[in-house]
């Protein structure tokens, strides 16, 4: 029996007919409506004629998480009458509730994905809703660019519809040819805002994760336990001061743990909701309850896919998590951020669903404006290799032909083409290969479909699965940090990890064939399955606990640790304190160098090695993967091109003074810098990146005869210099016309002059230019001359000889006449003779 009350009361219901007039008229519209208006589950029910009386078609509704699309899926078959599996069923990766008579089947956007490059047709389907497409996951960008492929290439009659819960569709509607937008008004109940932020300071989250590839990495951003302390505190709080049941946003499922321990005793009963939760937990929460107040501590996963009814209050911690990817060393995680200023409204509109409610904010007002307004769109941060690999597979290796609101960033498709093309999964060209097909339909990281595949070859088909399976979704910390370890206790536990482990595991022993090589140990095959999908995170031991990675980041294990004995490791999941030397590692299997050769053999060198370490060229014969090195000897005969590339390496790092620079030297390079910069061509450009840039015009060929430090220094820097003057237009002449050493001035005396500065500068003392009209100029510059005393030293500094004269004389001749009383200051000092000598010494001449 349809629940019409029910129906009746969901505010979309008045938005309804506008989406079907967009949808008839142009195939694809924008549906924009506040969370709980109904937009998940009376819109799909309305396009699939199970209410309101139209003709049936079939109907798929793309969630982002498995949690809400099983609750989606729940919620719509009760509303017509049904369990799920009749009219309304869903599918989540593992999980499959559909009959033969469903008409609305909602899926992840990651089962959507894999049914559309199977089936790009997507034969029997009349509309796709793409829900909560505000939050910008990449599966979901990914399954938009398909369809709307699909819509142009072979279906136009594809109905399909972007259902976001913010009014932030200008960018979608676009992306979708101008399609309409539809906005639907909520009921909105008055929310109180109470700034809650902790009475104390709290240091900010930090540290990045270094995890296994999957869709939700676990993440290992530290959040200060004052915070969560804080935030238990706050709860108990609103508990106090309101009614209602407590909707509490945390980052992670390890602080809703860390929280709900600190809520023991609290008048009411505590609940977690995450994706790793217990399905009756779930389902506990979002059936609500009358008996007893509840405290719901949730992740994002209840921003905006899941109604929890009865709550009132919500509690923010202001955190979030969002994916983060160093592409330099293949590694990703997701980090703890703080939240969205639109995250913060959609968390705070959770209290407003059915009456009035309040919004405890754990920081200070002041600090709201300057949040990021949204969550940083997936594509931006993530790692993109599943992405490419999807890409590829579709046709457009490098996603350039896809609608997509943001296009990939090049940096992160190169990285994510080179894991492809490590793995096998494309060709040179970017092109997928059949066993890149194969990969793509595991639905795993392309990594981990490597582990599986070429792991199933190696240790048997079944244990490959097991291991894959605790890599997918690594297993809570009491497991402890050894792989093999963690396999043992998976496979005799009896929580709620174990068994959707067990679950993962008959769907990827599905997958492939148990041929062989299942017999030995596990500490064996789980560390050659963890190396296989992580080859760059193979690590060798420095001592005391310490490893090299391959990917040239150190590691240490934790005091106490059963691994810290090992002489290799595969390293599964580590995390990397701000500002820490090294990452930390949380989960590892013990391996050996010969399953290190195997698994990253791809980073395997072997070949000479010249080049400038420790002062000096040093040349060997190594053998290593990666940063790993394996084997080192001495190299007597080193190839003369890799010893001139080293020796060029240590002028770049140390400078042009390992050459043999003398007084002379230095001055003919100031007089060619002067020249460069005062007329440019043919004058050359002397700077230290131009030099080095031209070693073989000038250093050569004493370069190449060079074999380490010490023949650098015998290498004569004026002599190489002169091979850079232009010789060729006969300007090389002219360089002691436009640049001279000295100056000769009237006195006779021949002045250096020092080109080292913005300007010339000619030293010279004031008696000496006695009759000198004019400023002397080099290469048409004036020189700035400093006029010095009888004692030589500083009297006055001018670039204007004959001001200097009718101005500035009289001053320095005041005071200086006296006490230099031997010397002559006559008062026009520009008609007399210059001189070097005292008046004494001129009457004997």
């Amino acid at each position: 029996m349809i629940r019409t009350d029910a129906l009746d009361q969901l505010p979309v219901r008045t938005a309804v007919p506008a989406l079907e007039r967009a949808l008839d008229d142009r195939g694809v519209a924008v549906l924009c409506a506040p969370p709980g208006t109904g937009k998940t589950t009376l819109v799909p029910l309305v396009l699939a004629g199970l209410v309101g009386g139209g003709p049936v078609r079939r109907v798929v509704v793309a969630e982002p998480r498995r949690l809400a699309a099983r609750a989606a899926a729940r919620r719509m078959a009760w509303l017509v009458g049904e369990q799920a599996g009749g009219r309304v069923g869903f599918t989540v990766r593992g999980e499959r509730v559909v009959g033969r008579d469903t008409v609305v089947e909602v899926v992840t956007t990651g089962v959507l994905l894999q049914r559309l490059q199977r089936d790009q047709e997507l034969a029997g389907v009349d509309a796709v809703i793409i829900d909560e497409c505000h939050e910008r996951h990449l599966d979901a960008d990914t399954v938009a660019a398909f369809l709307l492929d699909v819509r142009e290439a072979i279906r136009p009659d594809l109905r399909l519809v972007a259902a976001s819960a913010t009014t932030d569709a200008e960018g979608w509607a676009r992306l979708l040819g101008d399609a309409p937008v539809v906005e639907a008004q909520g009921v909105s109940h008055p929310v109180e805002v109470v700034w809650a932020p902790p009475a104390g300071p709290v240091r900010p989250p930090h540290g990045n994760g270094v995890s296994p590839a999957r869709a939700q990495p676990r993440a290992w951003g530290r959040v200060d336990p004052a915070l969560l302390t804080h935030v238990a505190s706050t709860v108990r709080r609103a508990l106090a001061e309101r009614d209602g049941d407590v909707l509490c946003f945390l980052p992670g499922v390890g602080e809703i743990g860390r929280v709900a321990g600190q809520l023991t005793g609290v008048d009411a009963e505590v609940l977690q909701v995450h994706g790793r939760a217990p399905a009756a937990v779930q389902e506990a929460v979002l059936a609500g309850s009358s008996d007893s107040r509840r405290v719901v501590l949730a992740t994002s996963v209840a921003e905006s896919s899941l109604t929890v009814p009865g709550v009132r209050v919500v509690v923010d911690s202001g955190l979030a998590r969002e994916p983060r990817t160093d592409h330099a060393r293949g590694l990703s995680a997701l980090t703890t951020v703080r939240a969205s200023q639109a995250a913060g409204r959609q968390r705070a509109g959770r209290a407003g669903r059915e009456a009035p409610g309040a919004v405890y904010r754990c920081w200070e007002q002041a600090e709201h404006g300057r949040l990021a307004r949204f969550p940083s769109p997936e594509i931006k941060v993530a790692d993109l290799a599943a992405f490419a690999l999807q890409a590829a597979c579709w046709g457009d290796p490098d996603a350039s032909g896809l609608a997509l609101l943001d296009a990939p960033p090049a940096g992160a498709m190169s990285a994510a083409r080179e894991v492809l093309t490590a793995v096998g999964a494309v060709d040179a060209g970017g092109r997928v290969t059949d066993r890149g097909v194969r990969m793509s339909r595991l639905g795993l990281h392309p990594r981990l479909a490597r582990a599986l595949l070429d792991g199933a070859d190696e240790v048997g088909g079944r244990r490959a699965a097991e291991v894959v399976a605790l890599l997918s979704e690594e297993p809570p910390r009491e497991y402890g940090d050894d792989l093999a370890a963690a396999l043992r206790t998976a496979r005799r536990g009896g929580d709620g990890y174990a068994a959707r482990w067990r679950q993962e595991v008959r769907r990827l022993s599905s997958s492939v064939k148990d041929v062989g090589g299942g017999s030995g140990p596990d500490d064996g095959a789980v560390g050659l399955v963890a190396a296989l999908a992580f080859p760059e995170r193979v690590a060798r031991a420095r001592g005391e606990g310490a490893f090299l990675m391959a990917s040239g980041t150190g590691a240490k294990l934790r005091d106490g640790s059963g691994l810290r004995s090992a002489p290799w490791l595969a390293v599964a999941v580590a995390d990397r304190p701000a500002h820490a030397p090294s990452a930390r590692v949380r989960l590892a299997a013990v391996i050996d160098e010969g399953t290190a050769r195997t698994a990253a053999g791809h980073l395997r060198f072997s070949g000479e090695e010249v080049r400038w370490a420790g002062g000096d060229v040093v040349a060997r014969r190594v053998e290593r993967l990666g940063a790993v090195e394996l084997s080192v000897r001495p190299l007597k005969e080193p190839a003369p091109e890799l010893v001139r590339e080293a020796l060029v390496e240590g002028l770049r790092r140390e400078g042009l003074g390992l050459l043999r620079w003398t007084r002379e030297t230095g001055q003919l390079w100031e007089r060619l810098a002067f020249l460069h910069r005062t007329l440019g061509a043919p004058w050359p450009d002397v700077s230290d990146g131009a030099l080095l840039d031209r070693t073989e015009e000038w250093l050569e060929p004493e370069l190449s005869r060079a074999r380490r430090r010490s023949d650098l220094a015998r290498i004569d820097a004026g002599q190489a210099l002169r091979r850079l003057l232009p010789w060729a237009t006969g300007e090389a002449a002219r360089l002691d016309e436009l640049a001279p050493e000295r100056i000769e001035v009237p006195s006779g005396s021949r002045i250096r002059v020092e080109y080292g500065g913005a300007q010339p500068v000619l030293a010279v003392k004031l008696q000496e230019l006695f009759g000198l009209q004019g400023t002397p100029r080099v290469a048409g510059v004036p020189v700035l001359v400093h006029l010095l005393s009888p004692a030589g030293r500083p009297a006055a500094v001018t670039a204007d000889l004959a001001s200097f004269w009718r101005d500035g004389y009289r001053a320095v001749r005041a005071e200086l006449r006296g006490r230099y009383p031997k010397h002559p200051w006559p008062e026009d000092p520009t008609m007399v003779e210059a001189t070097r000598f005292t008046k004494a010494r001129l009457g004997k001449q």
